[in-house]
């Protein structure tokens, strides 16, 4: 049986639609590959990128992704709220189907060296392809940011795993590395004020004493006048979405605040939506297994 990787880039642009279409492209255009979603966040100026298929052609074209990326991003010129160090920020795989984490975190190895080697874009293993203990929160890599970089990579504990102790000039550093999958997931309070949005970002994320496989940060959404709680949530079924969104509810609370809405950034599996289910419907009973028409289709 065929094997099956899902690959998840992230890109530090999410304005300029020319660039976002032509690295959509990139990944096209490699055989075998199948791009099932991507999305732009002009606040965050960044898009985020899911495809899938067999190991060698998501190599190829998350390498492809990253030299598209390469050639027409200027990080000396992005601004964002997001947390950044790259063009290409992020490249993480995802074992789906017939293949291990092990097998997983070899191709990074590959991916990482090849990246290196070819364009001059330092490499930085994280998540279970970390050299080091230090190494697998992406959050510890990234601090400091594309600014911080050129400096922070000449310190000898932090040079990179591939490619020389020195930033490319616009396209800075990348990370990469396998890992479960991630959901990309965001709260939007009714309020302006940023520091409500970190107070309760540092509340609930797991580096802080919050919740477990929760990583959080408060940024602003300036087109909507919105404070948000941005989160990746490494683990779902340890931390489930609907707890994330209950504390944070409860947290707004305090702040005579409410939330307005919340994203869902890129796709997450169909079993962390029914874990949300669950709980708000008070299903009695109910057996996802059995009772959910997308089980008998896949």
């Amino acid at each position: 049986m065929s094997s099956i990787i899902e690959c998840i880039p992230n890109f530090s642009e999410g304005r300029r639609p020319e660039v976002i279409e032509a690295i959509a492209e990139a990944i096209k255009s490699v055989d075998d590959i199948q791009l099932l979603n991507y999305s732009s966040d002009q606040s965050h100026n960044r898009s985020v990128f899911t495809f899938i298929g067999a190991p060698e052609s998501v190599k190829e074209a998350a390498f492809k992704g990253a030299k598209k990326a390469a050639e027409l991003i200027d990080m000396t010129k992005h601004r964002g709220e997001h947390p950044r160090m790259g063009a290409v920020d992020v490249i993480p795989f995802v074992p789906v189907k017939n293949i291990t984490m092990q097998e997983c975190v070899n191709l990074t190895k590959e991916l990482g060296e090849r990246i290196a080697r070819e364009l001059s874009i330092p490499v930085f293993l994280y998540e279970e392809s970390a050299t080091r203990p230090e190494r697998r929160n992406l959050a510890d890599i990234r601090r400091g940011e594309f600014e911080g970089m050129a400096e922070k990579i000449k310190d000898p504990a932090w040079a990179p795993d591939f490619g020389k102790a020195e930033i490319h000039p616009t396209a800075g550093v990348v990370a990469v590395g396998a890992r479960m999958p991630l959901i990309a997931y965001n709260v939007n309070l009714s309020t302006s004020d940023i520091n409500i949005a970190r107070n309760i970002a540092k509340i609930i994320r797991e580096s802080s004493g919050g919740l477990k496989c929760v990583k959080a940060i408060g940024v602003m959404l300036e087109d909507r006048n919105l404070a948000q709680v941005s989160i990746n949530m490494t683990n779902y079924e340890k931390t489930s979405l609907y707890r994330v969104f209950e504390l944070i509810r409860t947290e707004a609370r305090r702040y005579g605040v409410h939330i307005v809405g919340s994203e869902i950034v890129g796709l997450t599996p169909m079993n962390a939506l029914i874990d949300v289910a669950k709980f708000y419907l008070q299903l009695e009973g109910f057996d996802d297994k059995k009772q959910v028409l997308e089980n008998y289709l896949l």
